[in-house]
């Protein structure tokens, strides 16, 4: 079973149970307060495994699961099985804190503010699995017409700037952000410190095939 696969499962459990269970999410939400007064700083990390409702688990698992396999397939190539899975579960679950470190800034006193869901660190491994595979094809808003992830990704970062600048969506898209950033430039260090992969070639060169 890969670390992807049990990252959906695990996620997918715990928020089905908390659907019905306000102690669930009061205990593990994204609550900055809770962090600054009390150091709760496992709240980074937990606030990942909730979710708002069905659709927004469904929407982050499935495209966790999809890209997950992808990313967490190569770099056990670029890394080896097990340094691979090693790289895999430190890269999602440090972008589960990173993505969130703007809006802790931000919200820290913020006794209204609260934030759930796994789409941070889903974007991390989204945009990991764009520097890996460029030209995969990817569906708006899972459906057509699909583009080659190279030109989503940045339609992607520009419509969530605008939506966090514009807010009133109840949304974290600073998470989306940061989380997608950190996606690409986690894997850029990483396969420079640990393999002799080089990321951003092997992005250019895909591109260029894929060109002509």
């Amino acid at each position: 079973m890969t670390l992807t696969l049990i990252i959906v499962i695990l996620t997918a459990i715990i928020s089905y149970t908390a659907f019905s269970n306000e102690k669930i999410i009061d205990d593990l939400i994204f609550y900055p307060p809770s962090v600054t007064q009390q150091n709760q700083w496992y709240r980074f990390i937990t606030c990942g495994f909730i979710h708002a409702d069905m659709t927004h688990l469904l929407f982050n698992m499935f495209s966790l699961y999809i890209f997950g396999e992808l990313v967490e397939a190569k770099l056990n190539k670029i890394f080896t099985i097990t340094n691979g899975r090693i790289v895999f579960i430190i890269l999602y679950v440090t972008a589960l804190i990173v993505c969130l470190l703007p809006t802790y800034l931000k919200h820290k006193n913020d006794y209204h503010y609260r934030s759930l869901g796994a789409s941070g660190a889903v974007s991390a491994i989204v945009f990991a699995g764009i520097l890996l595979f460029p030209t995969k094809e990817i569906g708006i808003f899972i459906l057509p017409p699909f583009i080659p992830g190279f030109i989503f990704a940045p339609i992607y970062l520009f419509i969530s700037a605008y939506l966090e600048k514009k807010g009133g969506d109840n949304v974290n898209h600073s998470a989306h952000i940061w989380g997608s950033i950190y996606g690409v430039v986690f894997l850029i260090a990483a396969s420079y410190l640990f393999s002799d992969f080089d990321p951003i070639y092997n992005f250019t060169q895909s591109i260029k095939l894929w060109f002509s």
